[in-house]
């Protein structure tokens, strides 16, 4: 399964079905949908990229997504980029770029930020300081730090794909 998307009732791998996942976010306050999310992590070259392409993929533009990294330096991940692709989402064109060069070009004006890493809650709270924006935090793991051969690297890429595709589905419906 690990090769195919989640459907929206499919919880990610490991989870007893039976008991509430303590790391599912809370539906959305009635009332308040989120129209703008920002998906930060270090460099938005794995994990907020991969966000913010399944959030267009599945919103498309009734949500306004976009991704940051704390810092920059790495590029885009071929890994990140083939696990999308897997599931029909082209993230080729996507080029990595930091707070501070998203806050430059458009504003940090979002009704959330979805922080995936300890490094970018951090940023993300700081943030708050003077952007109302709600804050969570979503921990998730790195991938690139995922060791063997092609396939079970790639397998790594294809869990975090699939664990942030259930939460953003879920939290962002």
């Amino acid at each position: 399964m690990s090769g195919s998307p989640l459907p929206d009732s499919a919880a990610p791998a490991g989870a007893d079905p039976s008991k509430p996942d303590p790391a599912k976010p809370e539906p959305p306050k009635p009332g308040k949908r989120v129209q703008s999310v920002l998906f930060v992590c270090n460099f938005n070259a794995v994990r907020s990229a991969c966000a913010e392409a399944l959030a267009r993929h599945y919103f498309g533009k009734s949500v306004y997504v976009q991704s940051a990294g704390v810092r920059s330096g790495e590029p885009t991940d071929p890994f990140m980029v083939s696990a999308l692709d897997e599931i029909g989402i082209d993230a080729s064109r996507h080029r990595p770029r930091t707070l501070e060069e998203l806050e430059e070009w458009e504003g940090l004006n979002f009704d959330l930020i979805v922080s995936l890493s300890p490094e970018a809650h951090h940023a993300a709270l700081e943030l708050t300081r003077t952007v109302a924006a709600d804050v969570e935090y979503w921990p998730t793991p790195d991938p690139t730090v995922s060791q063997g051969s092609r396939e079970q690297r790639l397998d790594a890429y294809r869990d975090v794909r699939d664990g942030l595709g259930f939460r953003i589905r879920q939290r962002l419906r």
